[in-house]
């Protein structure tokens, strides 16, 4: 049985290594993507605002006692393309760590059925591309976005305890699966309100916008059905780094085709 067990761990092993050429290649793709997008694109601005409660003077002079209303107020601009650039360049630092500096460590978390440096890049990587996509709908309120960005990087921590608990066993914490769902889906849930809510007032989004949260919504359920089989262990997700590979896919595709799309519509 020992036996059995150091084979396995040794092939584990074998398999984690064969990941570093995968890691190598993104981290070229997204650094040289990042560069080219930078080069290519030009400014495109859009408001991030404010809210405050304040007097409306002359509703409060008529009615004789002060009124509240809420004031929008500008706080700052955002150019969209650093924000792509900062979430591809972000994607290629990690790869490239994980590849050189940090390899020995992260073959040994995947030989064990963890992926620290995934969930940490996510973090942060896919709670700039929601940022993004929720600016693009309509949504400038600083502490709407904060929100946006804080239920994100939630998403994954969350998806990092579940693997630290199992540590490559079948998937038994629902509760933290299903956490993790609720603070994934909420941010779709309130871009899907500001899309509704244009179309409702007659306001017409540009049509790459559709598209483009469209697609990476769709990606994102391809991300939530990716980590449901691989902590089940389901056909070819019984071997994590079957799982591992679809999550590189699939990062690949969703980073590159919001940045083009986004180009396409509006930074070319």
């Amino acid at each position: 049985m020992q036996v059995n067990e150091w084979f396995l761990k040794v092939v584990g092993k074998v398999k984690a290594a064969q990941l570093n050429n995968w890691n190598l290649g993104l981290a070229f793709l997204f650094a040289i993507q990042g560069v080219i997008l930078l080069i290519l694109s030009n400014a495109y601005s859009l408001p991030v605002t404010t809210s405050y409660l304040t007097a409306d003077p002359l509703v409060s002079q008529t009615t004789g006692h002060t009124v509240l209303v809420t004031a929008t107020q500008h706080f700052f601009d955002v150019n969209l393309i650093y924000l792509v650039a900062a979430f591809m360049f972000m994607a290629a630092v990690v790869h490239l760590l994980v590849a050189t500096t940090y390899r020995v460590k992260y073959e040994a978390d995947i030989t064990n059925g963890i992926n620290h440096a995934r969930w940490f890049e996510y973090a942060f990587s896919t709670s700039i591309m929601i940022v993004i996509i929720g600016m693009l709908v309509g949504i400038s309120d600083f502490s709407s976005l904060l929100m946006l960005f804080g239920l994100t990087v939630a998403m994954n921590l969350v998806g990092l305890t579940v693997e630290l608990s199992q540590r490559g066993k079948r998937d038994k914490n629902r509760l933290a699966l299903i956490i993790s769902s609720l603070t994934g889906f909420l941010p779709w849930l309130v871009i899907a309100i500001y899309i509704a809510s244009n179309r409702i007032n007659g306001s017409s989004m540009p049509v790459y916008i559709y598209w483009l949260a469209g697609s990476m919504f769709i990606l994102f359920l391809c991300f939530f059905a990716n980590l449901l089989l691989q902590r089940q262990r389901k056909g070819k997700w019984a071997d994590y780094l079957f799982g591992e590979r679809i999550f590189m896919v699939l990062s690949v595709l969703a980073k590159t085709a919001l940045a083009w799309q986004l180009f396409a519509g509006a930074l070319h």
